[in-house]
């Protein structure tokens, strides 16, 4: 059995310059690059670089943006067997703007064939999810396919793992289907109406998650780390500090590292904090899936951080 990954693929358009534009102010760039992105993806090939068996399910269109997926996965080594292509609907793609001073960002996804998974996707899809071990969620697909994915994995067994962003609210029939939810401050709150400041914001908005029937939760806090329980107990991580260089997906790392070390049986708080150095580590080099560690830089900082080998 290997993790399925569930999610997007869209290509990245990033451009670097000293600030970020102002509503109808216009910036000279630095830089500027494409190249594999979409949460689902982003994830994926943490997860992949890490060391998981991973088996990604997205779709893309029939157009340049597509080859640039398939030629991404096939340098990555990854499988491609459930990568879907759409006849009607472009590739997906992010319009990524990077402040190079504070490494903060503005991002606008388009989700093009993403936002197209079909009743017959999901259905040629089925064997690979109900034999997952762990199925990784997010929220750049269509929303009728990602509800319709979950009911499977749930009918199976499957432990769900959902990180629901970009942020957006969340029947409880399908919340208590979640085996653990990823919420960062803004999406948590939107899950539950609790703004998020500190710490005991963080545990208040877990309990009331927890309440309406997922099991474990954890809520990445930014500088803060991020606040973890699964029900019995709960735990504070601090963020590592390293020299940060762009922040764009590291969310993504921190999900597909948090996933490979459960799938490797480690328990939630030391998935959690094998996500948080994957997270760090992706930081410190500029754009997405490019910036996802190998499992020796991985191992290293833990070890740095944790005193453990992992």
């Amino acid at each position: 059995m290997s993790i399925v990954v569930f999610g997007s693929f869209v290509v990245d358009l990033t451009s670097r310059s000293a600030g970020l534009p102002l509503p109808g102010q216009t910036l000279h760039g630095s830089s500027f690059k494409y190249g594999a992105g979409g949460k689902g993806s982003n994830q994926a090939v943490a997860a992949h670089r890490a060391g998981a068996d991973i088996t990604l399910v997205t779709k893309i269109g029939q157009d340049f943006f597509g080859q640039v997926a398939m030629d991404f996965y096939q340098n990555e080594g990854m499988n491609t067997d459930y990568i879907l292509r759409d006849n009607l609907k472009e590739t997906g793609i992010a319009l990524i703007m990077v402040d190079e001073i504070s490494a903060q960002n503005k991002i606008v996804v388009v989700s093009g064939a993403c936002g197209n998974f079909t009743a017959e996707d999901i259905e040629h899809c089925r064997g690979l999810i109900e034999h997952a071990s762990i199925l990784l969620l997010q929220h750049e697909i269509n929303q009728d396919a990602l509800y319709k994915v979950i009911e499977i994995a749930d009918d199976a067994g499957v432990r769900i793992v959902l990180n629901p962003a970009p942020a957006a609210p969340i029947p409880d029939e399908i919340l208590k289907k979640i085996d653990l939810i990823t919420p960062n401050e803004t999406e948590a709150q939107t899950l539950t109406g609790i703004q998020i400041n500190d710490i005991e914001d963080a545990r208040r908005a877990a309990s009331a998650l927890l309440a309406k029937g997922v099991h474990e939760v954890i809520i990445t806090l930014g500088s803060l780390g991020a606040y973890v329980t699964d029900g019995k107990q709960d735990w504070m991580i601090d963020s590592i500090k390293v020299d940060v260089v762009d922040t764009t997906g590291a969310g993504d790392a921190f999900n597909g590292g948090l996933v490979t070390a459960l799938d490797e049986g480690k328990n939630l708080l030391d998935a959690a904090r094998f996500g948080n150095v994957v997270g760090a580590l992706s930081v410190t080099k500029i754009g997405t899936a490019p910036s996802m560690p190998d499992r020796g830089q991985i191992r290293q900082l833990y070890k740095a951080t944790y005193g453990l080998d992992i």
